[in-house]
């Protein structure tokens, strides 16, 4: 009787996602690229491991390696800068490096394909520690769940590598007995969680959007920070700018004319808060206007450029130390 061994039910789920994902057109495409980069390799493991297609034992390590570098191009052309073929292309010259050891150098690939997968991880979460200041792209709206979600990303590629360590090792000391086990259990739950985390909307963002060259912010003092938010004050209450859910790092810089890096140490240095809760702050205070005039939770939240309840609820509470109905009564509790 036929059966489906796991990387393969999980290469299906992936490609089912992925197909509505595009029929619905509510993600952006480059995280799709993923998704079915994850599927594939999920099928390629199981023809290779579980039906014995002798093919795909050369192509299983290609493919492999193919997921850490679309994982950072796609990190960068949504949360840093828009795509460029000569910045961003090369990246991919891991796996054609792969396929070329395979050929002439085989006794490599234990070395050079765990190596791969560590320094995309470890580049990802370096990039991740500098700050939401290097994120411009994702929506303010989504908070810091962008850069939470890009580390849970680069920790999975981090634990494939390990997942191989694990397979060299039984090769050694156990004759190779749980190797199906470990590439069928272990790559599979890495593959499902790397496409999952593809569909959280919080990674949703305007790559299209034109970024200024990466410069070393120049150094502001005290009085050229202040001017500088007095700038943004102006800019965000004027034009109501924080009413807009799709707002990001970049747009606010640009409309300032001033580099995304050094807005962000500003807001953080003259605050200490980060430009998302900076402008939630606002939000939260918009609000409470409409709540106080009679507009519902949910009406309030939307009207406030909000998109999810529960960030809503979570900024909420932080600003006001409430929940929104319980900020409420405590109101309606005051006497006039």
């Amino acid at each position: 009787m036929p059966s489906l061994p796991i990387p393969m039910i999980v290469a299906i789920l992936l490609a089912y996602l992925a197909i509505l994902t595009l029929a619905r057109r509510d993600r952006p495409w480059p995280f799709v690229l993923l998704i079915l980069a994850c599927a594939v390799q999920g099928t390629v493991i199981s023809l290779n491991q579980h039906y014995g297609v002798t093919l795909f034992h050369t192509v299983q390590p290609v493919t492999a390696t193919l997921i850490p570098p679309l994982a950072w191009i796609i990190f960068q052309v949504t949360a840093i800068r828009a795509f460029a073929p000569s910045r961003h292309l090369p990246h991919l010259l891991l796996p054609a490096f792969v396929a070329f050891c395979m050929a002439f150098a085989p006794q490599v690939l234990d070395i050079v394909i765990p190596s791969g997968f560590v320094a995309y991880g470890v580049a990802l979460l370096i990039a991740l520690k500098q700050g939401p200041g290097n994120l411009p792209l994702p929506r303010l709206e989504s908070g810091e769940r962008p850069g939470l979600i890009w580390r849970v990303i680069a920790l999975a590629l981090i634990a494939s590598a390990f997942s191989d360590i694990l397979i060299l090792l039984d090769q050694v000391l156990g004759q190779g007995r749980l190797q199906a086990w470990i590439i069928g259990v272990f790559s599979s739950l890495i593959l499902l969680v790397l496409g999952a985390l593809c569909l959280s909307r919080s990674l949703e963002s305007e790559p299209n959007e034109a970024c200024p060259a990466a410069e070393p912010p120049p150094v502001m003092d005290l009085e050229q920070n202040r001017a500088l938010m007095e700038r943004l004050d102006h800019l965000v209450t004027s034009q109501m700018l924080f009413l807009d859910p799709g707002l990001t790092l970049n747009r606010l810089s640009r409309k300032l004319g001033v580099p995304a890096k050094l807005l962000s140490s500003t807001i953080n240095q003259t605050t200490g808060e980060n430009v998302s809760r900076y402008i939630n702050a606002y939000r939260i205070e918009h609000a409470c206007l409409q709540l106080e005039a009679g507009e519902s939770v949910t009406s309030a939240m939307l009207n406030s450029g909000f998109n999810t309840k529960s960030n809503f609820n979570r900024e909420f509470r932080r600003v006001k130390g409430h929940a929104p109905r319980e900020w409420l009564a405590t109101r309606a509790a005051v006497p006039d």
